[in-house]
C-alpha cells in the first residue's frame, strides 16, 4: 500500500463504511489493492498473493469473505467462470465479459450494440436482477 496516499485511505474507509462494513485495517488494506488502480477482475487467490507481496498479513480465508462481505455490500460483482475459479470485478455497471481460455483472463467487452432479448418470465416472486454474458475466446484453428 506503498503508493497511496493518506487521502486515498480516507476515501477508500468512507467507501467501506457507506457499504455498512466496519473498515478494519484488513479490509482497508485489500480495498486499497482492489480499487486503487481503476476497474479490474481478481480472483481470491490472485489478492491474496498481491496482498503477501505488499506485505499484507491476510489469509486466504479472510480474502474470500472480504470479497464476499464487498460483494453483498455492492461494492464488486462476482463472476463465476470456471468450476472452481471465481473472479471479481470492481465495476458493478451492467456489461458482459470475453474470456481468454488459456490465459484464464477476463477483459470487459466495449459498450456497443449488444441486446440481450428474449429472457425467460422468472418463476412466481422472482425477478431477473441481472443478465451476464460471457463470450468465451481461443485462438482460430488451423484449418
Amino acid at each position: 500500500m506503498s503508493d497511496v496516499t493518506e487521502r486515498d485511505i480516507s476515501n477508500l474507509e468512507a467507501r467501506v463504511r457507506e457499504a455498512g462494513l466496519r473498515p478494519t485495517r484488513q479490509r482497508l488494506a485489500l480495498a486499497s489493492l482492489l480499487f486503487a488502480h481503476g476497474d479490474r477482475h481478481v480472483s481470491a487467490e490472485d489478492l491474496h498473493e498481491e496482498a503477501l507481496q505488499a506485505g499484507v498479513q491476510v489469509s486466504l480465508a479472510t480474502v474470500y469473505n472480504t470479497l464476499h462481505q464487498f460483494t453483498e455490500a455492492g461494492m464488486l460483482r462476482i463472476l463465476p467462470v470456471e468450476g472452481s475459479k471465481t473472479y471479481f470485478d470492481t465495476n458493478t455497471s451492467e456489461h458482459h465479459h470475453f474470456f481468454y481460455e488459456g490465459e484464464e483472463r477476463l477483459v470487459d467487452i466495449p459498450d456497443g450494440n449488444m441486446a440481450v432479448t428474449n429472457l425467460p418470465e422468472p418463476p412466481e416472486g422472482m425477478e431477473i436482477a441481472h443478465v451476464d454474458i460471457l463470450v468465451r475466446l481461443r485462438p482460430k484453428r488451423k484449418h
